[in-house]
């Protein structure tokens, strides 16, 4: 096969492959083992997560949980910054060296995107210190003195938060997913569970001690992330006579890597800007009221980051390769899994979202349209499947870049136009339209250029269950103002029904692949690092 190199993939050679790669058939084993494991930890995390969110809003008021939300909003936003696009590009490099057998540009491959982490995560850390009281009179002018000083302690963990997030992309590039769940997963989201529960408890300051003990733990899961990916790349290297030196590499990483640095920050200030902007124009308690309604997308999006991990470098070597039926299976494939995980999630949510915010205290029940419309959204962000991850392995990293910047200005406009009247249904609607841009746009590039479409016959199948067994039953059920009891017997029965049909279909499904979990061996092993 002879090599050829794509303008919109950075100059980065889609070459033959050595002998012995993996089949497709021992992708879906490996993806599937992988993507069971992850979704256990994620599943795990996000718990912990949703929790934390329950502990703030019960251990602090409104309003001082409402400036808490926005100055985690604004330190996720700086962390994304300083990742520069990295996570993505060096399970991309790692992935591709390691099919190709090229083992001797790893190493150079990892230190050319982690210095720039560091010393960006360094410079942001000191200017958001230096710029704290600016911001906080910007985006947080109710919440007076203390807001600037839970700006200064949360951004001051800027860089350990980028360093932690880097070197488990890198150990994933490895084909690694323990590092992911056991550091950040588990680790890291359990630890910063007890630790805000415990100054909950002790009913501390929600402006120093309560920022304080929500970033701490960024601090050791960065150091075991880096011991893990260190004893990686030493594995890797036993045979390596010599290292290429990392300048060498600067171009192609740099120049695959550039597009998403923009359009990783556009991502997560779609996620994150519209808590800032209601803080600053409509108060820190739309702010807490709008976080708490939105945490739901959290747990129903277990199955899309679980499966992403297990998919990712996957599909890089797939795409390096040039094997694009083993990425078409990929995809529809993790598309069925994906939507037989969530829709059921989401179409839940939508259904209990009010006795769901009573959970975090009184006053958070107007939250409900939010949680409706966002749940609905996703019924349609989840059947695209992961057209993201698809886009950016397969070297279209500019496209992800122009999507992004088309959904974080529609998503900044709408923010602006909707909030000051309609409040958190605004955001809401604002979001809305960032999410289908991010979907509907990179679905109909990847059926342009490459043909490649998610809706194989076991997506189809796996939309059509969620919505007999769970859409049109609760939906009825909504329509004539069913009472909560009710709704859970039409859950519980759609679930039993949900689960034979899944049982029958397991084929069109591919849930056969799931046996892979049962053996250590096997088919799946060639996929494994």
């Amino acid at each position: 096969m002879a090599a050829v190199t794509r303008a919109d993939a950075g100059g980065v050679e889609a070459a033959e492959a050595p002998a012995g790669g993996t089949g497709s058939g021992a992708g879906l084993g490996g993806a599937a083992r992988q993507g069971f494991a992850n979704l256990v930890g994620v599943g795990l995390a996000a718990v912990a997560g949703f929790g934390l969110n329950i502990v703030i809003t019960r251990g602090w008021s409104v309003r001082e949980a409402g400036m808490f939300f926005a100055a985690t909003s604004a330190f996720m936003i700086a962390a994304s910054a300083a990742r520069l696009g990295t996570d993505v590009g060096t399970i991309y490099f790692v992935s591709r060296h390691r099919t190709l057998d090229r083992r001797d540009r790893i190493r150079g491959t990892i230190a050319v995107g982690l210095v720039p982490v560091l010393v960006v995560g360094a410079m942001l850390a000191v200017a958001g210190w230096l710029a704290a009281p600016a911001l906080a009179r910007l985006t947080m002018p109710e919440a007076g003195p203390g807001a600037v000083t839970a700006l200064r302690v949360l951004l001051a963990f800027v860089p350990l938060a980028a360093l932690n997030d880097y070197a488990l992309a890198a150990c994933q590039g490895f084909g690694q997913m323990r590092p992911l769940l056991t550091v950040e997963r588990l680790g890291r989201t359990l630890v910063q569970f007890v630790a805000v529960a415990v100054a909950a408890w002790l009913g501390l300051s929600a402006t120093s001690a309560l920022p304080l003990a929500w970033a701490l733990p960024y601090l050791f899961a960065a150091a075991a992330g880096l011991l893990w990916l260190r004893r990686l790349v030493r594995r890797a290297e036993r045979d390596v006579p010599r290292p290429v030196p990392a300048t060498e590499q600067i171009g192609p990483f740099w120049r695959f890597t550039g597009p998403r640095a923009l359009s990783t920050l556009a991502a997560i200030v779609v996620q994150r800007l519209d808590i800032v902007l209601l803080s600053a124009l409509r108060g820190p308690a739309d702010a807490a009221l709008y976080t708490a309604a939105t945490r739901f997308l959290a747990l129903g999006q277990l199955a899309g980051t679980a499966l992403g991990s297990s998919v990712q470098h996957r599909m890089a070597a797939a795409f390096a390769r040039a094997d694009h039926d083993e990425a078409r299976q990929l995809y529809q494939v993790a598309t069925g899994w994906l939507v037989l995980l969530s829709w059921p999630i989401y179409l839940g949510f939508a259904a209990f979202a009010a006795p769901m915010l009573a959970l975090f205290g009184s006053g958070y029940g107007a939250g409900k349209s939010v949680v409706v419309l966002l749940s609905l959204v996703m019924l349609v962000a989840t059947g695209c499947g992961m057209v993201d991850v698809v886009l950016n392995m397969a070297g279209r990293t500019a496209w992800t870049f122009y999507n992004a910047m088309a959904a974080t200005v529609l998503n900044v406009v709408l923010n602006l136009v909707l909030i000051p009247r309609h409040g958190i249904v605004g955001a809401a609607l604002a979001w809305t339209g960032a999410i289908l841009v991010n979907n509907l746009v990179p679905l109909a590039q990847l059926w342009w250029s490459l043909r490649l479409h998610p809706f194989g016959h076991g997506s189809r199948v796996a939309m059509t269950l969620g919505l007999a067994c769970f859409g049109l039953p609760l939906g009825v059920a909504v329509l004539f103002g069913a009472a909560p009891l009710v709704l859970v017997v039409v859950t519980l029965a759609g679930g039993a029904a949900y689960l034979a049909a899944a049982w029958r279909w397991r084929g069109t499904l591919h849930l056969d692949a799931l046996r892979s979990l049962r053996r250590g061996g096997g088919a799946g092993t060639a996929a494994r690092a």
